[in-house]
């Protein structure tokens, strides 16, 4: 199992002296800082507006990440794509796949918050529909040999070819899952699947049951399930203090950046975005006890390592940590990065640094 970094920028917080562009560069310094260490790839969120996050365009950081780095991998977490082209976004990332020699691990969703539709015009109501018939106009401009044509509800084009192709033949997309549609798109065109675990658990009872039925979903396609990955929240510390740390900035997070987020309105929510109105609730009155390994990797070395294991019995291919949420110093971050890579992530065989 690999690890990687990963952020959503989370800056919507009261009182808070941390500017914007500020926690822009803080998130690109982090991520060299992973390059540095050895960790696999840097996952960069996508949010506009300053709303939960403040980092509209994680194309831009991750291409001046490429050109600083020599190994690590490049990835969106996630790309809004219903508020963008998708012939687009296939130009824009194939080209940084092709200049970073093959490091991309591109990922897609549909997001869950109505104000970062409205101000482009993209249809909130609609965004699953937008969202499967975007991502695959993205894998056939990928995959697709010679000129092509697409008719579809929202987007119709003639006699075109994407190019630069990328170095990935093919460059296999992530879908960001949430729900059981995003799972069954995953499954029905062969591709990767991304985790966040405490959606999982509220959708499907746990991680492992979550990726147990996606391999039953690529079961009934006649194949293999390909890579399943999740994102997770960490806080290392032995100490009662350190836990009630990670706890208290993860509830900070949950109820100052993240609520605000998520649909909550039964009258305007999507049918398909529905399954949030208990997420909603339940973040709402979540106590610091409640946070357990189901959301967050907290306690001492050994304790985070057992965690990981049974992820990695889950049939985890690779978590990236979430080191910077809730309002987290630099220094802190660069610390609790450090001893991740020192004093965890070697009792993992395919990690980087044991194959290094």
């Amino acid at each position: 199992m690999d690890f990687g970094y990963f952020t959503l920028s989370d800056n919507r917080y009261p009182n808070n002296p941390r500017t914007p562009e500020q926690f822009v560069r803080d998130i690109f310094n982090q991520a060299l800082h992973a390059e540095k260490i050895g960790l696999n790839s840097a996952w960069i969120g996508e949010h506009h507006f300053n709303l939960l996050g403040v980092n509209p365009c994680p194309n831009m950081l991750l291409a001046q990440l490429a050109g600083a780095t020599k190994r690590i991998r490049l990835a969106p977490a996630v790309v809004l794509l219903p508020v963008h082209h998708p012939l687009h976004v296939a130009e824009e990332w194939a080209t940084l796949d092709l200049l970073s020699g093959g490091r991309v691990d591109f990922a897609a969703g549909r997001g869950y918050d109505q104000q970062e539709y409205l101000p482009f015009g993209a249809p909130f109501q609609e965004s699953a529909d937008i969202f499967a018939e975007g991502l695959d106009i993205l894998w056939r401009a990928w995959t697709e040999k010679g000129r092509w044509s697409h008719k579809g509800k929202y987007y119709s084009f003639e006699d075109v070819e994407i190019r630069p192709r990328p170095a990935q033949d093919p460059l296999r997309p992530y879908v960001a899952c949430f729900s059981r549609p995003s799972m069954e798109l995953a499954a029905r065109n062969d591709w990767n699947i991304i985790f966040a675990p405490f959606a999982a658990a509220m959708v499907y009872g746990s991680l492992a049951q979550a990726t147990e039925a996606f391999r039953e979903e690529c079961r009934k396609h006649g194949r293999a399930p390909r890579r399943a990955m999740c994102s997770y929240f960490i806080h290392i510390g032995e100490s009662k203090q350190d836990e009630d740390y990670g706890r208290e900035a993860l509830l900070r997070y949950f109820k100052d950046a993240l609520i605000a987020a998520f649909p909550s309105d039964i009258k305007t929510v999507p049918p398909t975005l529905k399954y949030f109105l208990g997420i909603v609730d339940l973040l709402r009155n979540m106590k610091a006890e409640n946070l357990t390994s189901k959301s967050i990797l907290l306690g001492g070395p050994q304790k985070i390592i057992d965690d990981l294991k049974e992820i990695e019995a889950a049939g985890i291919s690779e978590v990236i940590l979430y080191f910077n949420y809730g309002l987290k110093p630099y220094d802190m971050v660069i610390s609790q990065m450090d001893r991740f890579v020192a004093d965890i992530m070697p009792a993992f065989a395919g990690s980087r640094l044991a194959a290094q």
